[in-house]
């Protein structure tokens, strides 16, 4: 299992969250960003800088996963994409999609984009809470616990 961050939107706490992860289990993590980023030094964890430009990030992330990778994202179609390749996809906030939930997920979405067009503000998300940073920190325990397990 690899870990792939859509780094470019991916709160600072988060990556703080995986940085860790990454040197407690020995698993390979990689950020992914349009633009660069500070990582700590270490033999797990790399930094890809891709160009700029709509979906580039994403895009290349979805082309280099393999199946039982890992992907945060908070991007609701890159997560479909993910999921549709065999991987799994874990937002900032610790809510892992699965098939059934990324279809609501979609469609929720596309429903918000409407109302949007039509001049309608829906407001953005919510500050990430301590309980999203803890949500998002047991599943991610989980996962890599899963994983070790299943080796």
């Amino acid at each position: 299992m690899k870990i792939w961050v859509d780094a470019d939107a991916c709160p600072v706490v988060i990556k703080e969250i995986l940085f860790r992860a990454a040197e407690r289990t020995g698993t390979p993590l990689t950020l992914v960003a349009n633009h660069p980023l500070r990582t700590p030094p270490s033999r797990n964890i790399n930094f890809l800088q891709v160009e700029s430009g709509f979906d580039v990030a994403d895009n290349e992330i979805v082309k280099r996963l393999s199946a039982d990778d890992l992907v945060i994202t908070s991007d609701i179609p890159m997560a479909a994409e993910v999921i549709e390749k065999g991987g799994y996809a874990l937002n900032p906030r610790g809510e892992l999609y699965s098939a059934d939930s990324i279809k609501d997920r979609l469609n929720t979405r596309d429903f918000m984009d409407t109302l949007r067009a039509s001049g309608i503000n829906t407001g953005g998300p919510p500050a990430l809470s301590h309980s999203d940073r803890q949500s998002f920190a047991n599943q991610l325990d989980k996962l890599l616990a899963r994983y070790s397990a299943n080796k």
